[in-house]
């Protein structure tokens, strides 16, 4: 027989345990009888509707902290609605005050979900509307409420950071109970039950497939290796095809991209009847969030990732690769190749050519256009040369520089913010094929590419020419872009092109991408502080620290701008891999979206406005640059603040047509600040200033020469 002492033991024991959930059927009986429907119970506890199902059919369990904020509802509820026959009093325990959720020792990770579910039960017992969540922007924001019964599709946002214990991070603070232990199951549960994904962009668009992040321990989870490696280049990394993963994925009938199973991973199943069914992964652990384009952000938590890349998806679009992929991806979300049309004889609706869009089909450019390896080049042996419309990369001839330059204290560089897709507002650029035609008339509507010599135009030394990216006069004739020429004209000289390739049709193909980026510019820097009614002061100082507000978001920030750039530069991909040869084509090329031509109109327009606000500059302060690095100058100052030189009207207002301070695409911000002795220095050896002039001034590459 037990002694006393043992089952006084027992009972203690028994005390310390977690109060179990009442079973499935009575739960679904309090949360009925206190007139709450599951999707209702499902935006209180910040999961999904088909979870709510599970628990209350007994196929899953809550985790915490879920728990422990269900165990408190239905603690309540039992207490209001007892079952026919019992008394409300000792039918179950009273609410107990809640303290914040951690993780015990069954609940790896949940710590850091730290669940505000007192606000989330007093959500359930509300009437059933859409609320508003607060936001830090300070640009009011259309909100609306994550339920299934939605009339979005996409109740809980366009991506999910998975975390090694099943819980799937959202955005606006939801966790997702994933019970998925293999890539497949992931793939069916991102499709039927997560509730994910993003709507389109344009009316002729298509949705956004829905983003899991994997984090390290949920690949591992789902049977990836935590890090891949044994590739020369980063991204050709991938599984190899006889992996149990990929076998896995091909058994289920689900299909890979021909990227294969890499740091972004595209798995799909053909389109039927109109509905796509895809999803897209990126490993953290594999490298997916290159830290140039995402600062510190492959570091975080789960839920800050989600925040982050949740933020982006919103501002621009849903991440798809590199954020260089995700900028060319954006301009076809936005100008969609085709539309649907209307057969006025039968009446039945057909595919059509979206109008101002690129087409569906890869487009050849014209020789000058094209790169060297490019079949076009190569079978035709064309031998005329090429455009070289690149950003500037120019340095002051060091014997230009004058005593009282030399004498002044500081070196100041100015950095123009996104300065191509400054240039990409209001670009019309050719959306046909080009023409060729021999000794033409100039005309600056007409994008393409000119045969001009250029050798005759004399201009300031101590100013970069405007027609080459090193700053140097032309020698002989050579290829522009219109915008190029155009601008020799407005200097007032006198262009006669020899040739010339140009294209009839024409448009704005940029401008919807153009508006949506600087919109997110624009909106993220106000969040971080610096808003467009501070003065040229307070716009310095809220620069100075607006990284240190949210770093997250100043990661979103860094993104934006690596958006712009990468997808600009995307334009003009180049072929990878060692074995390939001149003149095969190479993956690119078979995209809409390889258009050097586009790329070449941006990049002139972007270097032309540089050099125009130069020549401002000089005529209005008689100051020279010292060197000029893409979209960074470096000018000798007699302060360490742009302040010291920039020039202002007698109101105190900016100078119109010269280089301006504020947050917006084009205007100016610092970009670094270092003694002008260093800059002396560094132009003596041959190197730019504007290379190196941010932080502490020094870099890597001055050890071993640029």
């Amino acid at each position: 027989m037990a002694t006393e002492e043992e089952l006084f033991a027992s009972v203690d024991a028994l005390l310390t345990e977690e109060p179990q959930l009442p079973p499935p059927a009575e739960r679904a009986r309090l949360r009925e009888a206190a007139g709450i429907t599951q999707t209702r119970l499902a935006q209180a506890l910040k999961t999904t509707t088909q979870s709510v199902k599970n628990w209350e059919n007994g196929r899953s369990e809550p985790k915490e902290p879920r728990l422990s904020a269900y165990r408190r509802l239905l603690n309540g509820w039992a207490a209001k609605h007892p079952k026919p026959g019992t008394t409300s009093t000792p039918a179950a325990t009273p609410p107990q005050p809640l303290r914040e959720a951690s993780a015990g020792p069954s609940s790896p990770g949940a710590e850091r979900m730290a669940m505000p579910q007192a606000p989330a039960i007093q959500a359930a017992q509300e009437p059933e509307h859409p609320t508003a969540r607060p936001t830090s922007s300070r640009r009011p924001t259309r909100q609306r409420t994550a339920t299934a019964t939605s009339i979005e599709p996409y109740p809980h946002g366009p991506l999910a950071v998975l975390d090694g214990d099943g819980s799937a991070y959202g955005i606006d603070g939801i966790v997702l109970d994933c019970p998925a232990n293999t890539i497949p199951e992931l793939v069916e549960w991102t499709l039927k039950e997560s509730g994910l994904g993003a709507p389109r962009l344009h009316r002729n668009g298509k949705d956004s497939d829905p983003l899991i992040v994997l984090t390290a321990a949920a690949a591992v989870k789902l049977g990836l290796p935590e890090r891949l490696e044994g590739r020369e280049q980063r991204r050709s990394l991938r599984l190899d095809d006889d992996h149990p993963v990929v076998k896995q994925v091909t058994k289920a009938k689900w299909k890979l991209t021909q990227r294969g199973f890499g740091p972004w991973a595209r798995i799909y199943r053909p389109a039927q009847a109109g509905q796509r069914q895809c999803v897209q992964l990126a490993v953290l652990s594999w490298d997916a969030l290159d830290t140039r384009s995402w600062p510190g952000v492959a570091e975080m938590e789960p839920a800050d990732i989600a925040r982050i890349l949740g933020a982006y998806a919103q501002r621009v679009i849903t991440p798809r690769g590199s954020t260089a992929v995700s900028g060319l991806e954006l301009m076809t979300a936005l100008r969609p190749p085709t539309r649907a049309m209307q057969d006025r004889a039968t009446g039945n609706w057909t595919s059509g050519h979206n109008p101002g869009s690129l087409g569906t089909g890869p487009m050849d450019p014209a020789p000058p256009e094209a790169t060297p390896e490019h079949p076009v080049v190569v079978s035709s042996g064309w031998k005329g040369g090429f455009l070289d419309e690149e950003a500037y990369q120019w340095v002051r001839d060091v014997d230009l520089l004058t005593d009282q330059e030399c004498l002044l204290p500081f070196a100041v560089g100015l950095d123009l913010n996104t300065a191509f897709l400054a240039a990409a507002a209001r670009l019309v650029v050719g959306l046909s094929g080009p023409d060729h035609f021999h000794q033409p008339q100039f005309n600056p509507k007409l994008p393409g590419s000119w045969l001009v010599d250029l050798s005759h135009v004399e201009l300031d030394p101590r100013l970069p020419s405007p027609f080459t990216p090193s700053g140097k006069r032309p020698q002989s004739p050579a290829w522009y872009q219109t915008h190029t020429i155009a601008y020799a004209q407005e200097l007032g000289y006198n262009v006669q092109p020899l040739e010339a390739f140009l294209r009839r049709e024409t448009g704005a193909y940029l401008d919807p991408w153009h508006d949506r980026l600087k919109n997110a510019y624009i909106d993220t820097l106000a969040d971080l502080g610096v808003t467009k009614d501070l003065d040229d002061t307070e716009f310095l100082a809220a620069m100075e620290r607006h990284k240190q507000a949210d770093p997250g978001l100043a990661a979103v920030l860094a993104a934006i701008k690596a958006t712009v750039k990468g997808g600009v530069g995307k334009l003009r991909e180049r072929p990878q891999g060692r074995h390939y040869k001149d003149g095969e084509r190479w993956p690119a090329l078979e995209r809409p979206t390889w258009r050097p031509d586009i790329r070449a109109a941006v990049i002139s327009k972007a270097r032309v406005n540089m050099h125009r606000k130069l020549a401002n500059m000089a005529r209005m302060t008689g100051l020279y640059p010292l060197a000029v690095l893409s979209d960074c100058v470096v000018y000798p100052s007699p302060g360490r603040s742009p302040l010291a030189f920039l020039p202002y009207a007698a109101s105190g207002k900016p100078q119109p047509g010269a280089f301006r301070l504020g947050p917006t695409p084009g205007l100016a911000k610092v970009e670094g600040v270092q003694e002008m002795s260093w800059a002396v220095d560094l132009m003596e050896q041959g190197l730019n200033p504007a290379r190196h002039i941010k932080g502490d001034g020094h870099d890597a590459s001055l050890d071993a020469g640029e």
